[in-house]
């Protein structure tokens, strides 16, 4: 016979929010969890920097039902766009909405995770709603030792840094890019500011089963006080680094593959310092299926992603760095127009 005085279920729905440097994988593990639980009803919130955005589009193919992805963008989710986060979960959780397993959050790479999981301790309403299950951080094992070690500007904090230390979950994520001396390195360094959270090394989002970052009930208002006595008030604010900026490019007219590939391979080889994240959906002359690219720093990728669907074609591309000039990104992006 159970004690009366044992507590009642946690009857909240639990969301997990993936945090992790700009090119960590955040996405790519988003994908993961939705296309390994598809018996599971979790809706979706992604965040992105600037205006224009991708990983929504990434993201909805793996789901049938596009209504439960919500998109934030123009802002970044610990600043200026938290006020539609509480919006959108209370929109959720409403009295007479659809049962839901969960709620994933994947904020945007220069998301500082105090504010994020500020809100659901300030929102009287949302909290008897939904429980924050974990803070999720995704580390980029070849890139991660440059961005903690990265000095920014008095006042403003190191985004990569505050990643690590508020994580309840660590993935060293793309381990395959660098030899193990490196990978101690890396842990010790995580170690150094986070010695609690559990830790995990993993590639392209995969190596460890999704109860590692599900259901774990890990996130502990107290041992953030503890870390940060004024987590809860509300009057601080984020700043981020002026220097790092979003730039959104969009073009109707079809691509020639080989300029955009002579483009891209010359932007990373002269600028790749400067840019710490591009990512694109490509319209490309002579292809049926839209073309994905993203790159963090030197490293590159592409593939076909699906077929166009019976709507107009654009191409979206975004890049988000350090001292990027829209104007010439626009016009080397029009070079590479095929021609009719």
């Amino acid at each position: 016979m159970a004690s009366q005085t044992e507590a009642a279920p946690d009857a909240r729905v639990p969301v997990t929010v993936l945090i992790g440097y700009l090119g960590a994988g955040k996405t790519t593990l988003l994908n993961r969890i939705l296309t390994e639980k598809q018996g599971a009803a979790y809706a979706v919130i992604v965040n992105e920097f600037g205006e224009l955005g991708i990983d929504d589009r990434l993201v909805k193919r793996r789901v049938n039902a596009e209504e439960d992805i919500f998109e934030m963008n123009n802002g970044c989710i610990c600043c200026t766009v938290r006020a539609d986060l509480s919006r959108i979960l209370n929109k959720l959780l409403a009295p007479g909405m659809k049962h839901l397993d969960g709620v994933i959050v994947e904020t945007t790479g220069l998301a500082d995770p105090a504010p994020v999981a500020q809100t659901f301790f300030v929102d009287e309403v949302l909290k008897e709603r939904a429980r924050l299950d974990a803070l999720v951080t995704v580390v980029d094992a070849k890139h991660v030792l440059d961005r903690l070690a990265e000095e920014k500007p008095e006042g403003v904090e190191n985004e990569a840094v505050e990643q690590v230390a508020f994580a309840d979950r660590i993935l060293l994520n793309k381990t395959d890019l660098v030899d193990e001396a490196h990978l101690c390195k890396v842990e010790a360094k995580l170690r150094s500011l986070n010695k609690l959270a559990p830790l995990v090394r993993c590639e392209r989002g995969k190596g460890f089963a999704l109860d590692f970052v599900l259901g774990v009930k890990a996130f502990s208002l107290e041992k953030v006080l503890e870390m940060e006595p004024d987590f809860l008030d509300e009057d601080g604010e984020h700043q981020h680094d002026d220097t790092i900026t979003s730039v959104g490019l969009r073009a109707t007219t079809p691509l020639d593959m080989v300029s955009v590939n002579g483009w891209l391979t010359e932007l990373l080889a002269s600028r790749g310092q400067d840019i710490f994240r591009m990512k694109g959906i490509l319209h490309i002359q002579g292809q049926d299926d839209k073309f994905v690219f993203q790159g963090v720093h030197m490293l590159f990728s592409g593939e076909p992603l699906e077929p166009w669907g019976p709507g107009p074609r654009e191409s979206r591309v975004v890049f988000i760095g350090r001292n990027l000039d829209a104007a010439t990104l626009n016009s080397e992006l029009e070079s590479c127009y095929a021609r009719a």
